[in-house]
């Protein structure tokens, strides 16, 4: 009697069997589930092959393991970096306490491969340190200043602009390499929170930036059979895909980079030619392609998206800006090489490659990251700790004046022209290694500028306007059309692509203004264009003849920093149709998300301490979202 009911009333009644027949009864539901009158299993599939949630992390921070947040004060080390991303308090480097309001669900601790864990040796005295001459130079001159000064920071960094190192300790990159893996091992924790092994690749010939982020999909056992390659070794982007090819062949794992702060890089991040200052040929498209799969467009440096002079009819493209210099400021800004510096013209120029070559070299998914030097990845505008220890939330800080870092610097980079930013959104099957790295290869990634708006996008031939609002939205996008980061295949006679779009706002966050698609295309006679369509909106405004929309308004009171949801929508959802769609031409589309303007961190930051509003940045600021393009070719067949 007792079993038959407990079989009527199925699983829930195993939690109540203690003691009498749970073990039985248990094994018999196991081998036949409770099924409908029809005989089918009476509970839907609980596991699906395509992503369900979006995943946010960081893959670019810095802790006392980089010569450059060391030698400048921090004292926060990787393990202190991932106990905060997963949500722990922190002390940080002023005493401050500081925690996440919500944690992360991954982690690259992200530190230089030139000079790596040298502060941590400095600090030490550690004895193959104290062994080599320079070394020990340089240990009484970093003591000498009470653990740190600027020109042992500044001659480092020089160093690095050259490629030719100061100092050769080779054991200093074992220790510190094994440091960082031991690090990522410890806190990694498949199917709640991912701690990648990675570092950068810092690259600044004569100052300008070719920085990259290098990630590693697997674990320990392979990452420790090779070291980081430094710039001291090459500057040559191409060779450190070389390595990465080396390290695949050697290990049968797998591994990334990831450009980032094209926007200080002088224009050679995105150039024309090859660091050896010849035409780009195939070779060198399939390589890139293949090893980058992903660009970082916003950063605490700078929004690397657009700029005014690349853009001028992008009424949203000034944001952010940092567009005066490279990175170490000792190289003005030309007009000529803005669109090499920024990843919108980038991705435009990309489509004449394809078609020239066969490969685009320029097809980019687009994240976003903090590139903080302190330890510790904040993005909110109210929470937000800098780019390193003297910048962290204090009275003072934001009469910090720019710093110079060479003595040839023309210009310095201030504590209030950095920015907040930003974070990396990834549709992933599930929190692994494996499966997000699998989601940065296929470009199912996307940026914010700090705040945790979900956005998603499926483009493809047949899709109807109420697809944008049904139920099933994900798998019917994935059934019947591609996600960001995929390929369109060529139309057939009278179709035209439908995206479609829903953004939600971040729960915690500001009302969303608008969503645009972006699109970029190459017409018959070889012209590349561009051109902004705003497809979804709040409110009851109406577009121009033109296409352009009202702004919405604000609600920021700048003297309290504070502002209200009275304006936006917290959901945006459109089937799109590209109205101006010729099959002939190839295309990328991608879609940003505005949200109302809300106080920037300096605005926040005055409010806290009853400080100055500073004159040389905004008060208000539209945070925003991008996601990675998909790209549309002609003159090929599809199923």
């Amino acid at each position: 009697m007792m079993k038959s009911f407990l079989m009527k009333i199925g699983f829930g009644a195993i939690s109540v069997l203690s003691g009498l027949q749970g073990a039985a009864v248990a094994d018999t539901i196991k081998a036949k589930p409770p099924t409908t009158l029809d005989g089918k299993p009476y509970s839907k599939p609980t596991s699906t092959q395509f992503p369900q949630r979006v995943l946010w992390g960081d893959t670019h921070l810095h802790t006392d393991n980089s010569f450059d947040a060391g030698l400048m004060g921090t004292r926060l080390g990787p393990e202190d970096a991932f106990r905060f991303a997963r949500g722990e308090k922190i002390v940080s480097t002023s005493g401050v306490p500081a925690r996440l309001r919500r944690p992360y669900d991954f982690l690259v601790v992200s530190d230089h491969c030139d000079y790596m864990g040298l502060p941590l040796a400095l600090r030490d005295g550690a004895p193959e340190l104290l062994a080599d001459p320079q070394g020990k130079r340089w240990y009484d001159e970093f003591h000498s200043h009470g653990e740190g000064g600027f020109k042992l920071f500044s001659d480092t960094v020089k160093d690095i602009a050259t490629g030719k190192p100061s100092l050769h300790v080779p054991a200093l990159a074992h220790s510190a390499w094994q440091l960082a893996v031991a690090a990522a091992e410890k806190y990694n924790e498949p199917g709640r929170f991912t701690a990648f092994i990675g570092f950068e690749w810092s690259s600044t010939p004569g100052g300008d930036n070719l920085h990259r982020n290098v990630i590693f999909r697997d674990n320990a056992d392979r990452a420790l059979q090779v070291l980081p390659l430094t710039t001291f070794e090459s500057q040559d982007p191409e060779n450190l895909w070389r390595y990465l090819a080396a390290y695949q062949q050697k290990t049968g794992g797998q591994i990334l980079a990831i450009p980032h702060n094209s926007n200080l890089s002088g224009g050679l991040m995105f150039s024309d030619k090859t660091f050896g200052g010849k035409p780009l040929d195939r070779a060198y498209a399939e390589a890139r392609a293949k090893w980058e799969p992903v660009a970082e467009v916003t950063q605490t440096k700078g929004d690397s998206e657009t700029d005014p002079s690349v853009s001028p009819d992008d009424e949203f493209a000034n944001f952010e800006r940092w567009d005066k210099a490279n990175i170490m400021g000792n190289k003005l800004d030309k007009p000529e090489d803005q669109k090499f510096n920024y990843l919108r013209p980038t991705l435009t120029r990309g489509l004449k490659y394809a078609q020239a070559l066969g490969v685009n070299p320029f097809k980019f998914g687009l994240i976003g990251s903090t590139d903080s030097h302190t330890g510790l990845s904040t993005a909110e505008a109210d929470n937000y700790f800098a780019v390193n220890p003297e910048g962290e939330p204090g009275p003072n800080r934001l009469k910090i004046q720019p710093v110079k870092v060479l003595t040839t610097s023309k210009v310095g980079l201030g504590t209030t022209d950095m920015t907040s930013a930003g974070l990396a959104a990834v549709w992933a099957t599930e929190n692994t290694r494996a499966a997000i790295f699998d989601a940065f290869r296929r470009k199912e990634v996307y940026a914010t500028t700090g705040p945790r708006m979900t956005v998603r996008v499926f483009a493809g031939w047949h899709f109807k306007a109420g697809d944008a609002t049904r139920s099933d939205f994900a798998s019917n996008g994935y059934a019947n059309g591609v996600p960001m980061g995929g390929d369109l295949s060529g139309a057939r006679s009278g179709e035209s692509p439908t995206l479609l779009i829903q953004a939600a706002k971040d729960p915690e966050g500001a009302n969303l203004d608008r969503a645009q698609v972006i699109k970029g295309w190459l017409d018959a006679q070889g012209n590349t264009h561009e051109k902004i369509y705003n497809v979804a909106w709040s409110g009851g405004r109406t577009p121009s003849s033109d296409g352009t929309l009202p702004l919405v308004g604000s609600t920021v009171d700048v003297k309290t920093a504070t502002y209200g949801n009275s304006l936006g929508a917290p959901v945006l959802d459109v089937a799109w149709k590209d109205p101006a769609f010729d099959p002939a031409e190839r295309a990328y589309y991608y879609v940003r998300v505005i949200e109302i303007p809300t106080p920037r961190w300096t605005t926040y930051d005055a409010a806290r301490f009853g400080g100055k509003l500073p004159a040389n940045v905004p008060a208000a600021i539209t945070q925003r979202a991008y996601t990675s393009p998909i790209w549309y070719t002609p003159n090929q067949s599809r199923s």
